[in-house]
């Protein structure tokens, strides 16, 4: 999976418009980033990457770019 897939799998997981997300939105501006976003995320990178996202660097994150960065290893350019 590479960063645009990645990308495009988030807007989906958010229910938002494709093309939307493209890495420097602040994950509190986006309405539908919530408690259950939280667990579709990580749901999502155990299904994709087949890892686990430790929940205090997820609560860490501040940005898409902040999530892209903890699946970094896993995602091409």
């Amino acid at each position: 999976m590479n960063r645009k897939d990645f990308l495009a799998a988030l807007d989906e997981m958010l229910e938002l418009d494709a093309g939307t997300l493209q890495g420097p939105e602040e994950l509190d501006g986006i309405d539908s980033w919530d408690s259950l976003a939280v667990i579709s995320f990580i749901a999502l990178v155990d299904e994709k990457f087949d890892i686990v996202v430790a929940g205090e660097d997820l609560a860490k994150a501040k940005t898409v770019d902040d999530l892209l960065a903890l699946v970094s290893d896993h995602v091409a350019a």
